[in-house]
């Protein structure tokens, strides 16, 4: 790496937004932070050919290394301690609600919807990120929003869904 002040900076500017995401996608602190460390770390390894956009490598990386982990083993751990600044604390219902019932989802469910409403990517973006075509990201999508209106429909408003 030839430029170790560039990554700091990077590394200091955008670690809290990439935990935001890694923890939204795992669902859990712990393995959110293991997520952001693996990223960062191929990041470092591929800086020089990837410094024009670092975050969007990052972020690739996690939703690749997400998905590897969710195929070889599938998590049931549920971890409602959070990152307070994910949803305003203001909303602590909101926030524990949301968390619960994004635990209660599959794992690709969860990234889908991570992708697609945290993250604003398109279909087709999503699909390209997760490895799967358009119509798998929304059927997954409409199961997994229907399968949230049925847990938490509280959350209807967060995402625009009607109930």
């Amino acid at each position: 790496m030839t430029d170790r002040s560039a990554f700091d900076e990077f590394v200091h500017a955008r670690s809290g937004a990439l935990a935001r995401t890694a923890y939204l996608l795992t669902g859990n602190h712990h393995t959110a932070e293991d997520l952001v460390q693996h990223a960062l770390l191929q990041t470092a390894r591929h800086w020089e050919r990837i410094a024009t956009s670092p975050e969007a490598y990052a972020r690739r990386i996690m939703y690749h290394q997400n998905i590897s982990w969710w195929r070889k083993r599938r998590f049931t751990e549920t971890t409602l301690g959070a990152y307070d600044d994910a949803i305003p604390a203001a909303d602590n219902d909101l926030r524990l609600s949301l968390e619960a019932a994004l635990a209660r989802l599959t794992t690709k469910q969860r990234t889908i919807l991570v992708l697609r409403f945290f993250e604003d990517l398109t279909e087709v973006q999503t699909a390209h990120a997760v490895g799967v075509s358009v119509g798998t990201v929304k059927s997954t999508t409409r199961h997994a929003l229907a399968r949230l209106r049925t847990l938490a429909p509280d959350l209807a408003d967060l995402v625009g869904v009607d109930s």
